[in-house]
């Protein structure tokens, strides 16, 4: 019995393999049957799918696949994937812009922009005037606005309008528009009203006012806002889509929930990348010209930041020759102050970025993290002091007096650094933050050299007044 418990508890934990779709999209690709039946086996499958595909085929296959899907497949597969431009070449223009022209506004401009310019020229005039006149919409917005990363696809009624004619102009927007579950609606002379979800008008009486399904007080942004402005607030509503106005307070378009993930991602990688000191995010495929050029600036601050500290360094050339040996553990001093930096701006750069501080909200945060950085700074400091002791006790075979002595100061300076690094690792950022910088500039290799600079000259300057001056080693 015990034995039978513990097969079904295993076969409970382990998860059921999940099927290859991969696999059988290639399968049904490359079996000898008609075109038509191999569409219809393909209709079962997700267009991100069948994108990983594409890739994996050959040209012969991909080009038999384009007949085999419609239109409309094509291009909700192709945005899906990164290299739009290569797949759209293997396709007559016209194709290509029929293609283009059946995405989303802002799905075309991410794949235009793939292309060079002649052949972009080339699309544009093959696609119908609203396409090009949505692309244009999005195109006018910089890319750190919200406008330029909404869609057009959206359903907007009158709020006049009965049950009946809101299902019917739901029905007849529904061709050319498939975001269908959030239904906007406007005032007569065009301006936002408010929203209502599909489900509401479907379970509706016909005899019902509209008015009772609206909800008046849905959240919008607007187009000229700045994706670091719009971003918590988005982030704050679990809705499928939200408005996106212009000042007259007219519908442009809307941001999805997929935007959204899109955006926060985005978001997330721009930070990520000035954490580490670049000047933007890369791409595994960009030109080498390009990533250099993203890498160089802060790489030339931060050269000038380390010949400061090494310049700090020689000033304390003296006791360096008279204590040869505390030179070794300059890099441990570094290495832990640089730690609880970074910690301390990561934590900083997290909780400002959710929320807005007040200043005294600001000066509790800094004084928590020098709290922490002088409780971690304590232990870590008593742990230097006793295993270095022992270490120049009986491994470098020194009085002591000498062993401890040294010892503690580096405990010390290990105590006083961590404290100073958790200071200026929340302080900066915040200051970045009141200046109008975006937070995350205030990189780690930024945080890391600038704290090595406090690290050499705490470490040092013990040094030299207590093992020089005071105990005279």
């Amino acid at each position: 019995m015990a034995e039978l418990n513990e097969l079904n508890l295993e076969n409970e934990t382990v998860a059921p393999e999940r099927p290859d779709y991969a696999e059988q999209i290639k399968s049904i690709l490359r079996q000898d049957i008609p075109l038509k039946e191999k569409g219809e086996l393909l209709e079962d499958f997700h267009e991100n799918d069948i994108a990983e595909v594409i890739p994996e085929l050959t040209e012969k296959e991909r080009k038999k696949l384009y007949h085999i899907l419609s239109e409309d497949q094509i291009s909700e597969v192709f945005s899906y994937l990164d290299d739009v431009s290569t797949y759209l070449s293997e396709m007559d223009a016209e194709n290509a812009a029929d293609i283009v022209e059946n995405m989303d506004a802002d799905d075309a401009i991410d794949v235009l922009e793939e292309l060079e310019e002649d052949k972009r020229q080339e699309l544009t005039d093959l696609m119908e005037e609203e396409a090009v006149k949505d692309i244009e919409l999005i195109s006018s917005y910089d890319d750190d606005e919200i406008g330029s990363k909404m869609t057009t696809n959206f359903i907007v009624i009158n709020k006049n309008l009965s049950i009946q004619q809101a299902m019917k102009s739901l029905i007849k927007q529904a061709a050319d528009n498939d975001n269908i579950s959030t239904i906007y609606t406007v005032n007569d002379d065009g301006t936002f009203y408010g929203a209502f979800d599909l489900q509401s008008l479907i379970i509706a009486r016909k005899d019902d006012p509209l008015e009772d399904l609206i909800q008046t007080a849905y959240p919008y942004v607007y187009a000229h806002e700045t994706v670091a402005e719009c971003i918590e607030e988005l982030k704050d509503y679990s809705e499928d889509s939200i408005p996106v106005l212009d000042n007259d307070k007219r519908i442009l378009g809307v941001i999805t929930s997929q935007d959204m993930v899109e955006v926060i991602d985005e978001e997330l990688g721009d930070d990520y990348a000035k954490l580490g000191g670049l000047t933007g995010e890369e791409d595994l495929h960009e030109p080498l010209i390009e990533s250099m050029k993203k890498r160089i600036p802060w790489l030339v601050v931060l050269l000038f930041l380390a010949l400061g500290v090494s310049s700090v360094v020689g000033l304390f050339e003296k006791v360096m020759t008279n204590l040869t040996m505390i030179v070794a553990f300059q890099s441990l001093i570094q290495g832990m102050s640089g730690n609880a930096g970074t910690q301390s701006l990561a934590v900083t750069i997290r909780v400002i970025s959710d929320e807005e501080l007040d200043f005294k909200q600001k000066v509790s945060m800094v004084f928590k993290e020098i709290r922490i950085g002088a409780a971690n700074g304590l232990l870590l400091g008593f742990l230097t002091f006793a295993l270095i002791g022992l270490f120049i006790l009986f491994f470098r075979d020194k009085p002591a007096e000498f062993a401890f002595l040294v010892s503690a100061c580096i405990g010390t300076a290990l105590f006083l650094a961590m404290i100073m690094s958790s200071f200026t690792g929340t302080v900066i950022p915040l200051i970045f933050k009141k200046l109008g910088v975006d937070p995350a500039v205030a990189s780690g290799p930024l945080i890391t050299t600038f704290n090595d600079l406090v690290a050499v000259v705490t470490y040092y300057s013990l040094a030299w007044v207590l093992l020089l001056n005071v105990f005279h080693l």
